[in-house]
């Protein structure tokens, strides 16, 4: 289950405690699988074009430019797929616990999240400039949409909640925010989950 509401507003059911910082800090936590065009890996202050095969370690940040695309496996094959001028920041992450990923970039940045449903439940917080995004094992996208930012839910369940309401989205679901609460759910065409997906180099 995915629950959205504006920063600060989210109060996360369920979220499990994290281990405190030294302990995960620089721990391996995954690997930039794939890399196209314009990104870059920022490590404990030092910054390197990110390549494929590169480590990930808690409190990385990996961008894409205009041109680029990531893909970064976590621990146990959970997959972000990031677009264009995104930035994700892996503040907290530990494998099939969970921890916190902050989201940003061009409109709010573009990323298909995937964990596989064979894969246990984990309770991972996405902090995005329109708020939070709770995680427990699912595929979605996050990103621009004709307009706005929406979150498409493909596989699993979203809760979407913002200024006082709250609505429950499932499989084939999306939703646009804005400032005000989100908009009533909607089957997404084909058309539409296409586009969204191509804004990170998949297809649905």
């Amino acid at each position: 289950m995915i629950r959205l509401t504006r920063r600060h507003t989210l109060l996360g059911a369920g979220l499990l405690p994290f281990l405190p910082g030294p302990v995960l800090a620089n721990t391996p936590i995954g690997t930039a699988a794939e890399v196209t065009g314009d990104a870059s890996l920022t490590h404990e202050g030092a910054v390197a074009a990110m390549a494929p095969g590169a480590a990930l370690a808690e409190g990385d940040l990996a961008e894409t430019g205009t041109d680029g695309l990531a893909l970064l496996i976590l621990e146990t094959d959970t997959r972000l797929n990031m677009g264009p001028v995104t930035s994700v920041v892996l503040a907290k992450y530990l494998a099939d616990v969970g921890g916190t990923i902050t989201l940003g970039g061009a409109d709010g940045g573009a990323l298909v999240f995937d964990r596989p449903e064979d894969l246990p439940p984990i309770d991972l917080t996405f902090d995005t400039a329109f708020g939070q995004i709770g995680v427990r094992g699912t595929r979605f996208f996050a990103g621009p949409s004709r307009g706005t930012f929406a979150v498409f839910c493909q596989r699993g369940r979203v809760t979407v909640v913002n200024a006082g309401t709250t609505r429950d989205l499932g499989p084939g679901d999306g939703v646009n925010l804005s400032d005000g609460a989100p908009s009533e759910v909607a089957q997404w065409k084909p058309e539409r989950i296409a586009e969204a997906f191509a804004l990170v180099g998949l297809a649905p």
